[in-house]
Parts: C-alpha cells; structure tokens; sequence
C-alpha cells in the first residue's frame, strides 16, 4: 500500500475509532449519575462544565503548539490514552469532586482531538483536497458514534449504564493503533500549519505572519462568535434529553438516550460527506446557515410532546447541525488563515471560543431545567440558535472566495 493510500486509510480508521474517545462519556455520564447515584440537574451540569471549561483553557495553547509540533501523532495517542484513563476512574470514586477533576482531566485532553486531526489532515493531501477530506473524516468518525451508540444501547439494558465505560476503552486502544499506523512522512508540518507546500516553518520566506494579523482578522472573530452562540445552544441538548427520557422511561436512560444519538448520527455520516463534497460548489454560508436553523427548530420541536419517539425522532435534526458544524469548522478556518502558518493557533482560538460555549451551556441548562423545567430550558436554547443565526447571516462573509494563495481574511476585508 502506498504512503498516500495508507495515511487515507489509517485516518478512515482513526477517525471511526475515535468517536467515543474524542467526547468522553458525554450525555452518558449524565444519564449514569442520574440513574445509579441520583444525582440531581444542576450537579450533572456543573460536573459537565469541568471538563468543559478545562477544555476552554487548553484549545489555544494546543494550537500554538501544535503549528509547531512534529509530533502530532503522538499527541493524539497521548490525549487518548488521558481521556479514557480519566473517564474510567469515574465508577471507582462517584462523588462530586472526584468525578469533577476527572472530567477537567479528560476536557483538557480531549482538547486536542480535533485541531491534531485537522492539521495531520491538511498535512496528508494538502489544502485542494481538505474540504472533501474533512467531509470523509466527520463521515467515518460520525459512523464510528452510531455503532457505538448501538452496542450501548443493545447491552445496557442488560448489563447497565456502565456497559459504556468497557466500551470506550476498547475504543482507545483501536484510536491509538489508528493514528500510529499514519506514516510520519506522509504529513507536511508546514502545509499543516497553514503555510504553502514543501515550506519549512522556519524558512525565511516562509514566515508565519504575526499575531497582530490574527487579531485584526475581523471574518474570524465573527465566526468564533458565531461558533460560541452555536455551542451555546447545542451542548445542553442531548444531555437534557437523557435526563427526560430517564424519568420518562425509568431503568432505560441509557438506552433510550443511546437511540438518540444514533438517530442523530445516522444523519450526520451523508450530512458529513454533503458538506465536504459541495461546499466548494455551494459555498460555506449557505451551509452552515442550515445548521442555525435546524439547531433553532430543535430546540423548539422538543417542547411540542414528551413521548419517548417523539424526542428521540427530533434529534435527528442534530446530524444536520452538528454533522454541518462538524464539517465545516476546520475549512472556515483553512480559509480565514491560509498562508498565514497560524492555521492550528486560529484553531484553538475559535475553539476556546466555542468551548465557552459549551461551558456556560451545561450550567444555563441546568440551571433554567431545575427551577422553570425542561420545556423553559430547550426554549432559551433555541433562542440562542436563531440569535446566532442572525449574527452570521448579518456579518459572516462567504470564505471560499478567497484568490488562490491569498489568505481569505485579507479577500474578505480587502475594499
């Protein structure tokens, strides 16, 4: 097999693997406290936001470091192995601070995951390719999400909600094998960065350009704005409907909230191929201005009925936004920063951004569910969707316009 062929396929595999490592236990954990150690709302999401705000304090120092790190493959190994070493501690000690600490451990770690695979991505077939390789891989790690929300909720009705924690550790050893069978030699750390190909980092004429550029980059601040309101609103979610359908269905929590994120994730594998296949044809905005949108009308469908299929039918809307976001975000970004080599540190920044996002959105969910309940927390939810929606149709450009060899921040401002 060759080097090229091998680097596709060992992402392929790395990106399915993965899936249940790179968010942890995710609305599991809520489900797994509320039903075996009871838990109330407001603990869950307070846990949830640390490792939610420990991600937010570790995307953009792992994006500088990784503009200039060789050793992109190891880093995920590492993070992986972090993650899933963190995550199984939970069950030994369930208490609030224990399983707290375990969750910023495994958020800080966990942080690395997607701007790693991004660069090594860009690194492997270049910027021409990325789009419709960033499509390939959400396809394959969104696949990856539904096989393993289907033997979760196949054994947890037998075996209980712990039958997860199993699941992600297998899961770990097969991401690690994955990402070390891409070939070092395959990856071009400059291209990797964001700079032209076969430039080293350090060539003279080949600069990264500095930091003041990135600030006054105004097409990038919007979008990390943008991005935050979309976390915001999308992180609270699922976890919310795990909790309902655990007093809905009492006992099957964890299967009823497996089904709906395999409902969700059915959906985002042709979503995910959609978006990287046609987002040079169709442009970015269009596109992701469809993911604001079904994040709106989700939140809004769930207050409509309490019946278990009816809220499990609804997440198949989070596959359209979540599977566009997923998708798009690291082209958004390739373009905004091309030739600039700060494409990982533009990473982290706008995902530090999105991570507030995620952090407030546990703890504004938590706290709205437990003293106006759940139809009054999915509401302020959506509100926040359609009001991020405004925000990008408003002041959001098309990125892909961008003249070849020019960054798209410099294009879009220029005039």
């Amino acid at each position: 097999m060759t080097g090229p062929r091998r680097a596709g396929r060992a992402l392929d595999a790395l990106n399915l693997f993965l899936s249940d490592v790179r968010y942890g236990l995710g609305a599991y954990l809520a489900v797994y406290l509320l039903e075996r150690h009871a838990w109330d709302e407001a603990s869950i999401g307070v846990a949830l936001s640390a490792g939610a705000m420990a991600g937010l304090l570790a995307q953009t120092p792992v994006g500088v470091l990784l503009d200039g790190l060789r050793a992109k493959r190891a880093l995920v190994a590492g993070a992986a192995a972090l993650v899933t070493a963190a995550c199984l501690l939970i069950p030994l000690a369930p208490r609030f601070w224990p399983v707290a600490a375990a969750q910023a451990v495994s958020g800080a770690a966990a942080a690395a995951f997607p701007p790693a695979i991004a660069a090594i991505t860009l690194g492997v077939v270049g910027p021409a390719a990325f789009a419709r390789r960033i499509g390939r891989n959400e396809a394959f790690n969104h696949a990856g999400n539904a096989a393993c929300n289907v033997a979760v909720g196949a054994s947890a009705a037998f075996y209980g909600p712990g039958v997860v924690f199993w699941l992600m550790g297998a899961m770990a050893v097969g991401s690690i094998a994955s990402v070390l069978a891409i070939p070092a030699r395959a990856i071009d750390h400059g291209v990797a960065r964001g700079l032209a190909h076969g430039a080293s980092p350090d060539a003279p004429a080949q600069e990264p350009s500095g930091w003041g550029e990135s600030l006054r980059n105004r097409p990038l601040l919007v979008f990390a704005a943008c991005g935050a309101l979309f976390h915001l609103a999308n992180a609270a979610m699922l976890p919310l409907v795990g909790q309902k359908l655990s007093f809905l269905v009492p006992g099957y929590g964890t299967s009823m909230t497996a089904a709906s994120a395999i409902a969700a994730q059915t959906v985002m594998v042709p979503i995910a191929v959609l978006a990287g296949a046609r987002a040079e044809a169709w442009g970015r905005k269009p596109l992701l201005l469809l993911a604001f949108a079904a994040l709106a009308l989700r939140g809004a469908l769930y207050t409509a009925w309490d019946h278990p299929g009816w809220l499990v039918g609804v997440q198949l809307l989070d596959g359209v936004g979540a599977g566009l976001i997923g998708a798009l975000f690291p082209v958004v970004v390739a373009d905004l920063t091309r030739g600039t080599g700060r494409f990982n540190a533009a990473q982290g920044a706008v995902g530090t951004a999105q991570a507030i996002g995620g952090v407030l959105s546990t703890t504004l969910a938590g706290w709205v569910a437990a003293r106006a309940g759940y139809d009054a927390a999915f509401l302020t939810l959506s509100a926040i969707a359609a009001a991020g929606a405004a925000l990008f149709w408003l002041a959001m450009p098309e990125t892909r316009a961008a003249a070849p060899g020019r960054p798209a921040a410099f294009a879009a401002t220029a005039g």
